[in-house]
Parts: structure tokens; sequence; C-alpha cells
């Protein structure tokens, strides 16, 4: 069986399980979903040998803890290295920028953290190339490779929930493009629809960005439109504290996923076309497992695919989609909640969500 090499550009806190960093940004790496770094060594057939970060502290620390090489310029690493799959993990702004740079040095997959653009013109940059290159581009909204929602996508899919008459987003902490963007994406793996229209509001209580003044990402409220005519509504304010948690309800049950666990409840009876549909009412909650992390099990896949056994579950096309919700959420707040319609045309592409 093949070995594949991989290399790690951002050698930060989802990056490279890099404490320090998390410290500055209030947040542990034990409750992350799983990290590059870590995703790379758990995987037998990959050898993580090199990495590249600005700064000399993580450079050092993430030369302790995995023995691989480091540099200090991204493009010095492209240049010297040989790569199989490199993930990108810096900050947003740089994402299109090295994607395409990593096209360019022959790499086979990239694995991008999210959002994947400032925009919808680098989004659509990145899609393209890749797709043209035969790459593939996969975007860490960890929720794709998650147990619980694969079971819940599977269970909507089967019609047991009936026909989905609403849907709802929550999460404290605001951040559309660093938050919203896994539950945006994770409603649309659930749901299996694409959004149509959206209007929302964002929130501008000037909440300041955990990772500088150079980001600016704010929450906000909205209804989001997706195919036939299913309605979502948005509640993420800045300083919200509500728990994040994605509710789909039918006609038969709804189910309610959170980080803690999946609960899905079927009702009774219901009316439905076809008359009386009857059974026993049941809840039921399906705990979250966090071995093997979503990540591992990301990186897991992209082996089969690179291998050619499977294809790979997550076109890179719908985190795209993703994305252009979120700069729909703006456009529609500059044009005071008006409704915008999807693909997003003229001025209404050009919002920038500047997210860490």
């Amino acid at each position: 069986m093949a070995q594949y090499s991989a290399g790690i550009i951002g050698l930060g806190f989802i990056g490279a399980a890099d404490q320090v960093s998390g410290d500055a940004l209030g947040q542990k790496v034990e409750n992350l979903d799983g990290t590059h770094s870590a995703a790379y060594e758990n995987h037998p057939r990959v050898d993580l040998i090199a990495g590249s970060s600005r700064d000399p502290g993580r450079r050092e620390r993430f030369e302790q803890r995995t023995n691989a090489r480091t540099y200090e310029l991204w493009s010095d690493l492209l240049e010297k290295e040989s790569f199989d799959i490199v993930s990108v993990a810096t900050y947003t702004p740089y994402h299109a920028e090295i994607t395409l740079a990593c096209v360019d040095a022959g790499v086979k997959a990239v694995y991008c953290e999210k959002p994947i653009a400032v925009t919808i013109d680098d989004a659509d940059r990145m899609v393209e190339a890749c797709d043209k290159a035969g790459v593939l581009l996969v975007l860490n909204h960890q929720k794709r490779f998650n147990g619980n929602h694969r079971k819940l996508r599977d269970l909507i899919a089967s019609g047991d929930l009936g026909e989905l008459t609403s849907c709802n987003l929550q999460w404290g902490n605001g951040r559309l493009g660093n938050v919203g963007t896994h539950m945006i994406d994770g409603l649309i793996m659930l749901t299996g629809r694409k959004i149509e229209r959206v209007s929302a509001h964002l929130d501008l209580a000037g909440k300041p960005d955990c990772r500088g003044d150079a980001f600016t990402d704010p929450g906000g409220w909205g209804t989001l439109i997706m195919e036939g005519g299913l309605h979502v509504t948005v509640d993420a304010g800045d300083y919200a504290t509500t728990p994040p948690s994605i509710s789909i309800n039918g006609t038969l049950g709804r189910v309610i996923a959170t980080p803690l666990e999946a609960t899905v409840e079927m009702y009774g009876h219901a009316n439905q076309l076809q008359g009386i549909v009857e059974r026993e009412r049941s809840v039921e909650s399906w705990p979250t497992t966090k071995t093997p992390s979503g990540m591992d099990i990301a990186v897991d896949e992209i082996v089969q695919h690179l291998d050619g056994t499977a294809p790979f579950p997550y076109p890179s096309e719908e985190g795209r989609h993703t994305f252009e919700a979120i700069v729909a959420m703006h456009a529609s707040h500059h044009k005071d909640g008006h409704f915008v319609d999807f693909p997003l045309r003229g001025d209404d592409r050009t919002h920038e969500v500047m997210s860490g």
C-alpha cells in the first residue's frame, strides 16, 4: 500500500495542536474535534514530514512534538519538499494564494481550513483550479465527518421525519465566518438541499475578534430559504451564549444536533397527504464520540481517495456554497434585510468576510 507525505502550512492551534496558540484564543486543544497534525500522525499510511510558520516559537514546538522539518516561509516549504497532502491552516486571507501554489507544486490533496476564502471570487478560483488540475480540495467542516451527523443525514434522506417543515440554527459568540460556516454547512449536509435565498441582519455590537483587530466577523440573525421552500431561521448574536444546535423539523419527527449528542424525536402520528400515520412516540439520544475525531476520519477518506478505492464524500463546491450563504447574509444586511437570490451577482458578490 502506498505511503503518503503530508505537510502543514500554519502551525497554530488547529494546524499543529499548539496549546500556546490556543491559550491566546481562550480555547483548549482537547476540546477540538481533532487537529491537522494529530490526524496525520494517527494515520499509519501518512508521514508528516514538514510544516511552516512565521512564528519561531510555533516552529520549535512543532519540531519537538513531531520531529518534522520546519520552514519560516510556506513558499520555501513547497519549493524544497514534495507532498501528497498539504494542510492550509493559516488565517483565511491566505487560503486562496496558498491553495493555488499547492496546485502549481503538484500536491494531490489540499486540506484547507474554513471558511474557504474572504471573497466569492477567491473561492471560485480555488475550486476551479483544483478541479482543473485534478486536485482534491477538502474544507475542514468537521460535521461532514461526524458519525452522528452522518446517521442523521441518512435518517432524514430515508423519509423517517416525513416532509421537512422548518429548521433552526442557533449558536453563541456570533462569527458567521468562523462558527456559522460549520452550522450552515452542517445543515446543507443533513438536508441534502441548497440555499436559494437569504434575508439577514448582522450584529454590529462590535465584539472584538479573538484573533485580533485585523478581523471583523460579526454574527447575526436571518432567514435562509432552501430548495423546496424549506425555511431556516438563524439566531447567532455576538454576545449570545446559547449552545450551538441544528434543529430540523418534519411532519413525523424532528432531530436536534449539538456538539454533545444528537436527539431524534418521532411523533406518535401526523397528518400526511396519504392519511394519518400512527406509531409509537419515541425519543432517543446518540452521544457524540470523540474517537476517532472528525479530522481523523477526513484524513482516512483523503487516503482512500488517493488510493482510488473510494470517492471523497464531500464536494468542495458545497463548501463554496456554504461560503456564498455567509456572503449573502452580509449582502442582505447592506440592503436592509431584503432577500438576495442565488447565485449572487454584481455588488452582492463583493462583500468580504474577514474571518480569522
